[in-house]
């Protein structure tokens, strides 16, 4: 099979979680980047909901490319069958790497580094250093306290509506990715410019 024309990142945790619908959404999500025809782009682990969601789009006749650091593939994290796997030498080229290869972000739920590398899209989106689509797939509502901290920010007047609004949040894979359809990069307010009461 060909590779796809078109790869989604996808971020998410190296464990399950506590409600299997988590685990359930990660191989739903690979069914459908597949159906759609997309490839995936992920950190490269076999555990957790990283190595569920690539099981199924390699299940469903799909394309995966992982990206995962040497100090991860020494601690036997890294998934083997994949279609492409790349070592690299830190996680910011890991990161650098996976946003070059992809033609937008997904978050599904996860720890620190799900978190923290959604956030980095989303800064380097309000910089203007990409207009690609992101966004939460809210799984049993697991983003709320996120989304919630987000409009705090709105509210206290460190981050503008606009940068609010440079992702989507649904809570099913096809809701999602018809969202990511209809996406038109954002015209962006200088995020340096000082805001107004």
């Amino acid at each position: 099979m060909a590779a796809p024309d078109r790869a989604l990142c996808v971020f998410c945790g190296s464990q399950t979680g506590r409600q299997p619908a988590y685990l359930e959404a990660a191989r739903e999500l690979g069914r459908v980047l597949v159906a759609r025809g997309f490839g995936l782009v992920f950190g490269g682990g076999r555990i957790g909901l990283m190595g569920a969601l690539a099981d199924a789009v390699l299940a469903a006749g799909g394309q995966v490319t992982g990206v995962i650091p040497e100090a991860l593939v020494r601690r036997e994290v890294a998934h083997r069958g994949l279609s492409e796997l790349l070592v690299v030498d830190s996680m910011h080229e890991r990161k650098q790497l996976m946003a070059e290869r992809s033609d937008g972000f997904i978050a599904l739920p996860g720890g620190l580094g799900t978190f923290e590398e959604f956030l980095e899209v989303l800064t380097w989106a309000q910089l203007g250093i990409h207009s690609k689509p992101c966004g939460l797939l809210d799984v049993e509502g697991y983003f709320g306290p996120l989304l919630r901290q987000l409009d705090h920010g709105v509210a206290e007047g460190f981050i503008r509506d606009v940068h609010r609004g440079l992702f989507v949040v649904e809570r099913s894979p096809e809701a999602l990715l018809d969202r990511f359809a209809q996406h038109e990069p954002a015209r962006v307010t200088p995020w340096m410019d000082p805001l107004r009461p």
